[in-house]
């Protein structure tokens, strides 16, 4: 269903570069040093920094930390697609302006349409449907869609200097989790094969449930009211609630992760706030303080004095995407 997105390389490769260099993708540099040097220090028993293993936690947002969000969130492109795909079935749900704008794809309204636009074709996509059928709609979507941009399968818009420092982490005992303002049950569709990071390590916003038993089939039926905003100060909330550890990695692009970093970093011993800046205008897109999504103020002003460290993406990634499987 999914296409692989690691290069494919031999494991006699894989196991030599992973001695030689855990993260090929990160030019040398301070960022890299740093994430480097606190990794060998957490994990060294002989280190005055040692965390045992079963504190190893790291939480990574995902949109513009993990894979790519513009011009728009990615969930938005699946829901603008299966309202148009249900508009076909049934005229009557355009209801609004921006529904229309979701079945004629017309993403300058869609963004027109405001905070209430996107949240009502985020419902109509989501939900009074089965969990089962939404997620075999998501994968459907990903094996089918591709990016407006770059032409690439949204899956495949992955960081891959990212994908080397989870799998760095996860050699070193750690655990991974992705903690976004993304759905929950969107993103479980693809973590695992997109990150190694299986389906209950994903913390994200959801919508209510209800269990229901339809045809003699029990079903976990999707609701349309918010049960839960995993941004900003949700952040931290959704990983007590789910993890009930406080990490010593955090990683994140924008201000709707500066809780999470703090939060996690404010703990006792060694921890590492890690913010991913969109500086790559050429190889992807260059946004900071300015923008509809991925805003990064808060982070610019307070991250340096806070002791958190800056990923540049046009200066330490030799690499953006991983190689393509097409």
């Amino acid at each position: 269903m999914f296409r692989p997105i690691f290069p494919v390389l031999s494991f006699a490769l894989m196991a030599t570069t992973a001695i030689a260099d855990p993260l090929p993708s990160w030019n040398a540099g301070e960022t890299k040093t740093a994430i480097v040097s606190f990794v060998e220090g957490v994990t060294d028993p002989a280190s005055e920094a040692y965390v045992t293993p079963a504190d190893r936690i790291a939480v990574f947002d995902n949109d513009g930390t993990l894979w790519s969000e513009q011009p728009v969130y990615f969930q938005l492109f699946y829901a603008v697609t299966q309202v148009a795909k249900m508009a076909e079935a049934d005229p009557s749900i355009l209801t609004s302006d921006g529904l229309k704008a979701a079945a004629a794809g017309d993403m300058e309204a869609i963004l027109a349409s405001g905070k209430d636009g996107l949240m009502e074709i985020l419902k109509v996509a989501h939900t009074d449907m089965s969990l089962d059928q939404f997620q075999a709609d998501v994968a459907t979507w990903l094996d089918t869609a591709r990016h407006p941009t770059t032409g690439r399968p949204f899956d495949e818009m992955v960081y891959q200097p990212m994908l080397e420092l989870l799998s760095y982490l996860r050699d070193e005992g750690f655990a991974t989790y992705i903690v976004s303002g993304g759905g929950i049950q969107f993103m479980r569709v693809f973590a695992e094969e997109a990150y190694g990071i299986p389906p209950e390590q994903v913390i994200g916003s959801s919508l209510t449930s209800t269990y229901e038993v339809i045809d003699g089939v029990p079903t976990i039926m999707k609701g349309s009211d918010l049960f839960f905003n995993d941004d900003k100060g949700g952040k931290p909330v959704g990983i007590v609630h789910h993890i009930g550890k406080r990490p010593i990695l955090a990683a994140g692009n924008s201000d709707g992760d500066f809780e999470m970093l703090e939060w996690s970093t404010a703990g006792d011993g060694a921890r590492l706030g890690l913010y991913v800046h969109h500086t790559d205008a050429a190889r992807e897109w260059a946004y900071d303080r300015e923008g509809h999504i991925g805003v990064l103020n808060r982070g610019l002003d307070e991250g340096p004095e806070r002791g958190w460290i800056f990923a540049d993406m046009a200066k330490d990634w030799a690499v953006i995407y991983p190689q393509s499987t097409e």
